[in-house]
């Protein structure tokens, strides 16, 4: 099992960030999931995944638009969204996981 593999089977949610580089939304978003990875500190576990460097973990998560927030929680996906969402929208999805 892959350490991706591995954190998002955990029981604590696992917010992972699929991203690009070039991208503008995604350098919009970086700072948003910044501070929530150090509001939620161990709580809440933050994976930042670079589709250019990622290409097969993208392709299996069906990884199309970016920037693409996928929410775990023992393996299963529980939320998804992709485009730039707000801190408050993250958050609600977050809190109702923990």
């Amino acid at each position: 099992m892959t350490n991706f593999e591995q954190t998002i089977s955990q029981s604590k949610p696992t917010l992972v960030d699929f991203y690009a580089r070039w991208c503008g939304p995604c350098q919009m978003q970086a700072p948003i999931i910044d501070k929530i990875k150090a509001d939620y500190g161990d709580k809440l576990n933050v994976l930042k995944i670079d589709v250019e460097h990622d290409r097969e973990l993208a392709a299996v998560y069906r990884v199309s638009a970016i920037p693409t927030l996928v929410l775990f929680k023992d393996g299963r996906t529980v939320w998804r969204a992709s485009g730039l969402r707000s801190a408050a929208d993250i958050e609600g999805k977050i809190k109702e996981m923990l």
